[in-house]
């Protein structure tokens, strides 16, 4: 009786938004009255309305009467009616003297005035619609201008009731009045939020919105029991209409999870009636908890997308395949229920959105089961080279090149000295991390076009090989740059278009860069000086030396060279070199290190004047005190050989949690771990991680001890407990006293590609032994066969995206990750190999 009386309540919800809005005439219009004394003797109590005063003789109030004579029809559908008062010539009170003729409309309840309205705000119907029922609802739209505000609000409603927070660039609009319409009719079950702030809306956001647009979050409050665990939100896909808002609503407020005891093709849900699809994770007695965290993890995902429901295997009788796992029924008649076997929960999200994936999926099983036998007999095939792959998947793509110049033995020499510095990516045209590379490289040639006395150039020592041996290129890719014709460095860093660009900007000025007088220093370290790198954003370095620290000083210059193009590095040391470092609290020799343009400057003392220990000094300095973990600075945080204390976040973490990590890396416990974070958001390889610590993936945020360098053991820090400095150091000092339990143990088992990698040496032509030798170098450990390296040891992809999607897959791999593997029905999910593409064609 209790569901048929809900689906009676939203029949009728759902007629009132319709006849809200839709024209109709012959209802109930403007009313007049004779005289402001006929007018409020009429008015009852509680009864809202809403009344323009103005002479019986006034032209120019007409297109506002047209205007607020279309609204009356609207408003009459929340008992507010609309009234025209004609004032008579004589009248001078209050509502009729000449001061408010013509320029306001007021709004009563009974006899008591709500709010006055000038004119100029009610222009259109949606205006007049859109101020009333914001004036009326005063108490139940809470308007805020502060993420403060914001959060307090949610606070307050946290394991009470749910909140809809609504941005609209401004009041007036269609958008506003569909917001007022709602929370008319909902604002009992959900406490509504308005605001038109634009800086809110960015701060409640981790990506960057378009501010010119409404936007409309739905906070799941209710469920959030514990005080420091944040609302989820869930935004609304489409446009702000009054339609949307209700079917965002109704969709909300089904069920996150259905569990099914009967035939799915007699299943009915909210979702299938507004037209989204079902999604069915079957399950069975032996997993069905593992099978509810998982279903409640995909409905998380799909929440506004489509509907989830748990079906039991063991209660249903279906005549499918035992290994299918999944099942999709579209709100389309007559269209069958849909059986598939998928590996993880991002295939499943992928079926929702991709209404091509359920043909391809089928295909493809089809095709694996096929040709199962086959695969084994040719297993010589399998293109396990993942650098290869992608450059074979991007093979018809034409690269932009037109910006660099092609050298040959006869330009070569010439074309050097045409630019204060030449920049030259010498690459074999066969060799796939050649490849991946030359499409970073032209990314970069468009990045830094017009950069003055900069030019771009690139060899094929496919074509010149003699050319390229008396530059002494060894291994392909290689990039160097030369200054007056003359070799002054070799890149040896990530291969991305970031690192190539800061490479080649840094590469301009000499390091260490010389600086004459205390102004240069003091703008060197503002990041003024010199104008070259006034525009790159970098961590400058100024060494400080008086006469006296000359060692230091001459390794301080060998440092320079050995750490040029990677580091922005001054040297200073004048007559006045004591007074600027005192200036820092050191005596010189000394480095100042300036972050964030100079508004924080540190100073250290040079206690070892050796080279090595100051090239080491400097690259460990430069090292950020709490880094976001991404794939190309991973391998600089691993050699520091120390546990990580690494805090997982599905965007950008809160200020509070910024604040408290920030004091624990600079606190004395510092050098024994590294403290960072991880946004899932950016590299999305951290799902995979987490999936091989947890069965499902956590809440976030989380955050883990994970010691990579002695026992693999990862720790969780307990989710009840806020992120704070005080309880995360007690919460250390257990697991060195060894009462934590750990949550995982990562494998010490090497994760090695599946087959040997092909022998290019033997493919060579014996004409070229100097290029052959070193063509096809291997990433780190020669005894385990790897995609080829640059020559700073990453490995390269099909274009940046490909070489960071490769570096994450690498990454995931080296933990041992399965990927959230669906389980019930499918025990072999999770062994079920991805077989690569093959690459004859290459």
């Amino acid at each position: 009786m209790s569901a048929q009386k809900d689906k009676w309540v939203s029949s009728l919800v759902f007629l009132l938004f319709c006849a809200s809005s839709v024209p109709r005439s012959g209802s109930v219009g403007l009313q007049q009255e004779p005289s402001p004394q006929h007018y409020f003797s009429g008015l009852e109590a509680g009864k809202a309305s809403l009344a323009f005063f103005t002479p019986s003789v006034s032209p120019g109030a007409q297109p506002f009467l047209e205007q607020i004579e279309s609204s009356a029809e609207a408003l009459q559908d929340y008992g507010i009616s609309v009234v025209k008062v004609n004032c008579p010539k004589e009248d001078v009170s209050r509502y009729c003297g000449k001061e408010n003729a013509l320029r306001k409309a007021f709004l009563f309840r009974g006899n008591r005035l709500i709010r006055e309205f000038p004119t100029d705000a009610l222009f259109d119907v949606n205006s007049i619609v859109a101020n009333v029922l914001f004036a009326l609802l005063f108490n139940e739209v809470k308007y805020v201008e502060t993420l403060a505000d914001l959060e307090n609000t949610e606070n307050v409603l946290k394991g009470k009731s749910n909140m809809v927070f609504a941005y609209v660039p401004a009041t007036g609009t269609a958008e506003h009045r569909a917001v007022m319409e709602a929370a008319f009719v909902y604002g009992t079950i959900h406490q509504f939020v308005l605001t038109t702030e634009a800086a809110l809306l960015k701060a409640t956001s981790h990506d960057d919105p378009d501010v010119s647009s409404a936007w409309l979050l739905f906070c799941h409050c209710q469920r959030a029991t514990d005080p420091a665990q944040p609302c989820r939100r869930t935004a609304l896909g489409q446009p702000l209409t009054l339609l949307n808002i209700h079917r965002h609503l109704k969709l909300m407020g089904a069920p996150l999870v259905t569990e099914v005891a009967e035939d799915p093709e007699k299943v009915s849900t909210v979702h299938l009636q507004l037209g989204l699809p079902l999604v069915f994770i079957l399950s069975q007695k032996e997993t069905y908890e593992a099978d509810r965290r998982t279903a409640e993890f995909v409905a998380w995902q799909l929440l506004g997308k489509a509907g989830v429901a748990l079906l039991s295997r063991d209660l249903v009788d279906l005549n499918v395949l035992h290994r299918s796992n999944v099942a999709l029924k579209t709100p389309d008649e007559g269209m069958p229920i849909q059986y598939l076997v998928l590996e993880d929960t991002d295939e499943v999200i992928t079926l929702v959105e991709d209404k091509n994936k359920v043909k391809q999926i089928q295909e493809d099983e089809q095709e694996e089961e096929e040709d199962e036998d086959e695969k084994e007999n040719n297993n010589q095939d399998i293109q396990d080279d993942q650098v290869v792959e992608a450059v074979s998947r991007d093979k018809k793509r034409e690269l932009p090149l037109e910006q660099i110049l092609v050298l040959t033995e006869e330009n070569f020499h010439s074309s050097l000295s045409e630019a204060a510095q030449t920049v030259v990516l010498f690459y074999a045209s066969w060799e796939a991390v050649s490849l991946a590379v030359l499409r970073s490289y032209s990314e970069v040639a468009a990045r830094l076009k017009g950069t003055p006395g900069v030019l771009l150039c690139r060899v094929n020592c496919w074509d010149w090989p003699g050319l390229c041996s008396r530059e002494n290129v060894t291994q392909f890719p290689t990039m160097k740059i030369y200054k007056e014709g003359q070799q002054s460095g070799t890149y040896d860093g990530m291969w991305g278009t970031e690192e190539l660009s800061s490479f080649i900007l840094l590469s301009r000025v000499s390091c260490p860069l010389k600086l004459a007088t205390m102004d240069e220093a003091e703008g060197y370290l503002r990041g003024e000086f010199p104008s070259e790198l006034s525009s790159h954003p970098h961590t400058s370095l100024l060494g400080v030396f008086s006469t006296a620290t000359s060692e230091a000083r001459e390794a301080f210059e060998e440092a320079g060279n050995i750490l040029s193009g990677h580091v922005r590095m001054g040297m200073y040391f004048e007559d006045d070199a004591l007074a600027l470092s005192r200036k820092y609290s050191v005596s010189p020799p000394a480095l100042l290190l300036a972050r964030s343009g100079g508004r924080s400057v540190e100073g250290i003392a040079l206690s070892k004047h050796g080279v090595q220990d100051m090239v080491q000094m400097i690259r460990y300095e430069l090292l950020d005190i709490f880094p976001e973990i991404t794939v190309p600075n991973l391998p600089q945080y691993l050699q520091l050989g120390k546990p990580f204390l690494i805090l997982f976040s599905a965007g950008d973490i809160s200020q509070m949690e910024s604040k408290e990590m920030l004091k624990l890396a600079k606190g004395r416990a510092q050098k024994a771990f590294v403290a960072c974070w991880l946004n899932l958001k950016k590299t999305p390889v951290g799902h995979e991680i987490l999936r091989k610590h947890f069965s499902t993936t956590p809440s976030l945020p989380v955050l883990l001890w994970v010691n990579l360098h002695a026992g693999g053991q990862v720790f969780r820090f307990p989710p009840d407990e806020s992120i704070t400095e005080t309880n995360i150091l007690s919460w250390l000092e257990k697991l060195q006293a060894g009462l934590e339990i750990p949550s995982s143990t990562l494998s010490e088992e090497d994760w090695k590609p599946p087959l040997p990698a092909y022998d290019f040496l033997q493919m060579m032509e014996p004409s070229l032994p100097e290029l052959s030798r070193h063509a096809s170098p291997h990433l780190g450990d020669t005894s385990v066969p790897h995609p080829p390296k640059s020559p700073g040891g990453d490995t390269a992809g099909g274009d940046s995206k490909s070489c960071e999607e490769s570096s994450q897959e690498s990454m995931a791999e080296e933990v041992g990750s399965p990927g959230r593997d669906l389980r019930g029905t499918a025990p072999r999910l999770a062994a079920r190999d991805k077989q690569g593409k093959r690459h004859s064609e290459l």
